[in-house]
């Protein structure tokens, strides 16, 4: 994959949030949190050069970037984290008031036509059948009309923390699935299996918000 475009994009739009949350959640100095993310940067390079380019139609490129930005910076940390602390630190990087509001605006289109239309593309499309960092779904519309179920049986990101020697901490991404649900607006979050837990798939579903519930 091209270091131009998204991944240039991602580093320039989230390494200021990484970088201040180093302190913020690890209690690294100013000095040591620079220090990281300029060890950080060359290896993202690295990580996204081994990584093929999306086809156009895949919606997880941003996904798989993500992932390779965050790997770089836990790689060039003094001490590895854990999975919980990794957890928050990643949230509270990622949701930044620009990423909120992207949230909000992709929850305005939650449950649409065009929304669902989406999602039985990229079930039809199963990327990662010619791209290992890419994922698979099947898309499931609940009977009762309160949602949908993304259930995915390949996974970009548990391939490309297995290649980095950094599987065990996959979990502490999976759960940005709810953070963002979150800030959305639209929907509540339910899971009961990951890939990375040891599941046979992650499921990922999206139960519309009734008003009670708002």
């Amino acid at each position: 994959m091209k270091y131009t475009g998204t991944p240039f994009g991602m580093w320039l739009i989230f390494s200021g949030s990484f970088r201040r949350e180093l302190s913020a959640v690890y209690g690294y100095d100013k000095k040591t949190a620079k220090k990281i993310m300029n060890d950080a940067k060359p290896r993202y390079r690295e990580i996204i050069a081994g990584i093929p380019e999306f086809e156009r139609a895949d919606r997880f490129k941003m996904n798989i970037v993500n992932c390779a930005l965050l790997c770089s910076i836990i790689l060039s940390m003094p001490t590895r984290p854990d999975v919980e602390s990794l957890t928050d630190y990643y949230a509270r990087s990622m949701m930044t008031p620009a990423m909120k509001w992207f949230c909000r605006k992709g929850g305005k289109q939650k449950f649409t036509e065009k929304d669902i239309n989406s999602m039985k593309a990229t079930a039809a499309l199963r990327a990662a059948d010619r791209n290992p960092y890419s994922w698979n779904m099947d898309f499931y519309e609940y009977p009762d009309g309160s949602g949908y179920e993304a259930r995915f049986t390949e996974c970009g990101i548990c391939a490309l923390t297995r290649k980095l020697g950094l599987y065990d901490l996959t979990p502490s991404m999976c759960h940005l699935d709810y953070t963002m649900a979150e800030a959305g607006g639209a929907s509540h979050f339910v899971r009961e299996r990951t890939i990375a837990s040891g599941g046979g798939y992650c499921d990922c579903g999206y139960k519309k918000l009734t008003n009670d519930k708002k």
